[in-house]
């Protein structure tokens, strides 16, 4: 019994190694190529599970998911003779397994190495009919559409399916920059210059202005103090006049006090006079006499 039970277990086990070995399942994002012997027998297989002949047929797979082509930025004559650098990626993906392993290995170097051979044999094609205004205004999208279209009809025969083509960058060669840079940095400087030598004039045309308006001012301002000054002397002399007319005592006194206080106001003010000089006579009398002549 026991000889028997361990019969039926390798048995057994011979039997789930062969199931197993004749089982393979394809994902969804993969493809896959069933070969007899090294020649391909089957390549058009659904996602799902599959069998196989063990020790017979053996199984690869390939990645059906989209792949991105990045590719290294590259030098584009245009049509005026001008270089422009020009980075830009392609996506694609295997459309037929069966062709994309017998013209590429199935190999993803080899494929990406085609594709970036035909994408700038592409570019060069179409930018070299295109002057660098045309490429940066907007025909970058036509650009991307035709080389793509281009590319898939040729890529086709390799197995592959171009997704899209993009531009991720298109700049002036450096030198051709720098000298662009420079000029527009000489052009900016003169408009400058311009403005500010317009500024200056300007400013000199409003400063004199303002001089000219200034000094018209001060005459004017001049001009009516003097009026209103000698309209104030006429009117103090006249108020003088009618004083001294009407009472020549009092006239003569406030006068006097005038005089006393212009003349002693500081303490270090220092007058040589005789003391009985007319001009103490009111320090000297309460009641004096007006002068002879007043």
């Amino acid at each position: 019994m026991k000889g028997k039970s361990a019969l039926l277990v390798v048995v057994a086990a011979i039997a789930a190694a062969l199931l197993f070995a004749s089982v393979f399942y394809v994902d969804e994002r993969e493809k896959a190529i069933v070969f007899k012997f090294g020649e391909i027998v089957d390549s058009d297989l659904a996602p799902g599970l599959h069998f196989k002949i063990p020790f017979i047929n053996n199984v690869q797979y390939f990645d059906a998911r989209v792949q991105t082509m990045d590719a290294d930025p590259e030098l584009y004559l245009t049509g005026e003779k001008k270089n422009l650098v020009v980075d830009s990626f392609v996506k694609w993906r295997i459309r037929d397994v069966h062709q994309y392993y017998t013209r590429l290995q199935g190999r993803k170097a080899n494929a990406r190495s085609r594709l970036s051979q035909r994408v700038n044999d592409s570019l060069r094609r179409e930018f070299g009919q295109r002057s660098v205004q045309d490429v940066i205004s907007g025909d970058r999208y036509e650009i991307m559409s035709v080389v793509r279209q281009a590319m898939d009809e040729d890529a086709a025969s390799l197995g592959l399916e171009i997704i899209d083509v993009r531009l991720k960058r298109v700049d002036l060669d450096p030198a051709i920059s720098e000298r662009v840079y420079a000029r527009m940095n000489a052009e900016r400087e003169r408009v400058a210059k311009e403005l500010r030598a317009q500024g200056e004039e300007e400013a000199e045309k409003i400063r004199a202005d303002a001089d000219r308006q200034r000094q018209i001012l001060l005459a004017n301002a001049e001009r009516d103090g003097q009026r209103v000054r000698g309209e104030g002397d006429a009117t103090a002399t006249d108020i003088y006049a009618r004083a001294y007319g009407r009472d020549r005592g009092f006239y003569n006194l406030y006068r006097s006090l005038n005089a006393y206080r212009n003349t002693f106001n500081s303490k270090d003010n220092l007058m040589v006079l005789d003391p009985s000089s007319d001009f103490f006579r009111y320090f000297r009398e309460s009641n004096p006499a007006p002068p002879a002549g007043n």
